[in-house]
């Protein structure tokens, strides 16, 4: 089966939605707009904070240093953890869900291909840190500390509580159960990295927490779980290379889901679904609210005018969610556009056994599948949002593999890049996480940040009349 995604945007359009839809005319200037913010993406690329686009050609040495590395993982370890939080836990975690079997965890060593258990602790929240320590052998664990800055509060906690059992347990040899993938001069774990004489990774300097899984961030995991990180980059590239090779909507899939999406903010649609129907993709909805939710939600655009944009991102899961989100989308507010992830070709096969024939409500499903079964669900709910006049379009992958998942990240990164160059933004930094960093560092005592803790110590007290 040829390795293929498609993006489908018929029911974004009148004829489907009436006049909640954009018309053919809709179109010809919208792909004047999009031809613009195409070009200005495609003379971005590389530079700045745009490294990203640039991870497809990564250097084959590295990419063998990654491959020698996983193998020697391997081989002497039955558990890989990864420390990280947004970008660093979301892009490894969605790559696991996708491409591993979906009991990775469960199975005895001999039906994973004696490839480690994965976890990702994201939080910091002390209840799971402890049952993680619960469960794991030491002796057969690695883990692998995951910050581009090296200063993050969340990913640094971890690692300080690891390091400091690692060393207790191991002395001089606790190097060896520990792994660090950071910026190669910024921030402190670098430094710290160096010091403790850790097996180092790099992220460029160009490629920011979202926009890292094609980095060593996402890579190293990938290959220690067994998938294919040359045919994921392949992938990639494929989708950045038909993206780059055309100006307009109708022949660029990325950019024409970033103009809809644009041009339907417009029109006042601010919550964006991700719907994909294949529980492998249900993480990749969550990397996308993060890539989309923390890319385009400024305050400001690029001449500094306040403009307060973007769009808020929702995650569902087809068929889950049709019994808990879809009534509100079919007759809610009208203030929505529903992206599905179809799959053409499921990795297994499950027919659907007979029985029950005086009950004809439940016999007509013997015989069929739950392949079947699942794209019926989705070509119905399709169906009723469209008859409702909801605007929805659909990507569809040929199967899940790590080819196809490869396109779809990079169709995901180039949409955003798109959008924010249409909303005229700086979609590569996060002033607003920034500062809730800033108020942790203050609220912790640490030193630099006295001012900050002063503001936050001069807000007025809680009222208790207030609290019930």
């Amino acid at each position: 089966m040829e390795n293929r995604l498609k993006f489908d945007f018929n029911n974004m359009l009148s004829q489907y939605v009436g006049e909640e839809g954009f018309t053919p005319d809709d179109l010809v200037n919208l792909d004047t707009l999009a031809g613009k913010a195409s070009k200005s993406v495609k003379e971005s690329r590389g530079k700045g904070m745009m490294g990203w686009t640039e991870l497809t050609s990564s250097n084959t040495s590295e990419i063998a240093d990654i491959i020698v590395t996983a193998n020697k993982i391997k081989n002497k370890f039955d558990a890989f953890v990864v420390l990280g939080i947004g970008g660093s836990a979301l892009g490894p975690m969605a790559l696991f869900q996708a491409l591993c079997h979906l009991r990775h965890n469960e199975l005895p060593a001999t039906l994973r291909n004696n490839v480690p258990k994965f976890y990702v602790e994201d939080n910091v929240d002390p209840e799971r840190m402890q049952s993680l320590l619960d469960i794991l052998d030491l002796d057969k664990t690695v883990f692998n500390v995951i910050t581009k800055s090296g200063s993050t509060s969340e990913t640094m906690s971890q690692f300080l509580i690891i390091n400091d059992i690692l060393k207790a347990k191991y002395g001089s040899k606790a190097a060896e159960h520990m792994i660090a993938t950071t910026d190669s001069k910024a921030g402190n774990l670098i430094k710290i990295a160096q010091d403790e004489g850790l097996k180092t990774f790099v992220i460029p300097a160009g490629v920011g927490g979202r926009f890292s899984v094609l980095s060593p961030v996402g890579l190293l995991p990938a290959a220690v779980l067994g998938i294919d990180i040359k045919a994921f980059l392949d992938g990639a590239k494929t989708m950045s290379t038909k993206c780059l090779l055309s100006d307009s909507i109708f022949n660029n899939p990325a950019l024409a889901s970033a103009t809809l999406q644009y041009a339907s903010m417009n029109r006042c649609k601010n919550i964006s679904v991700m719907m994909p129907y294949a529980d492998s993709l249900k993480l990749m909805a969550d990397w996308y609210c993060q890539l989309w939710g923390e890319s385009l939600g400024k305050a400001t655009n690029n001449t500094g005018k306040t403009v307060n944009v973007g769009q808020t991102p929702v995650k569902a899961l087809g068929v889950t969610d049709q019994h808990s989100q879809i009534q509100l989308y079919v007759e809610g507010p009208f203030d929505k556009v529903v992206t599905f992830i179809g799959v053409e070709s499921y990795r297994a096969t499950v027919t659907i056994s007979g029985g029950y024939d005086k009950y004809p409500s439940v016999a007509f499903l013997s015989g069929h599948t739950l392949n079947e079964l699942i794209s019926a669900e989705m070509l119905a709910t399709e169906y009723a949002l469209t008859r409702n006049k909801r605007p929805n379009n659909k990507i569809v992958l040929s199967t899940v593999n790590a080819n196809t998942i490869g396109q779809l990240i990079m169709f995901f990164m180039l949409e955003t890049a798109y959008a924010g160059a249409m909303l005229d933004i700086d979609a590569f930094n996060q002033p607003g996480v920034e500062e809730g960093k800033n108020a942790t560092y203050a609220l912790l005592g640490r030193a630099g940040y006295e001012a900050k803790a002063s503001e936050i110590n001069a807000w007025p007290a809680k009222d208790p009349k207030y609290i019930i």
